[in-house]
């Protein structure tokens, strides 16, 4: 009877499934470069239409 479940028990830990959790070989890389270039270039041209519409004679 023991060496039954012995091996029932056996059997049933041989079958446990192995879930690896590994990093990227690689690192993840967000390039953000694009919104923060356009947010930049959005404030900076709201700028000169403010100054050459209070400046009318710059140019």
């Amino acid at each position: 009877m023991i060496s039954t479940m012995a091996l029932v028990m056996l059997a049933a830990v041989a079958c446990t499934p192995t879930v690896k959790v590994e990093a990227p070989p690689e690192p993840i890389t967000i390039n953000l470069n694009i919104k923060l270039d356009a947010e930049v270039r959005l404030k900076i041209e709201e700028q000169a239409k403010d100054d050459i519409t209070n400046n009318p004679g710059i140019f």
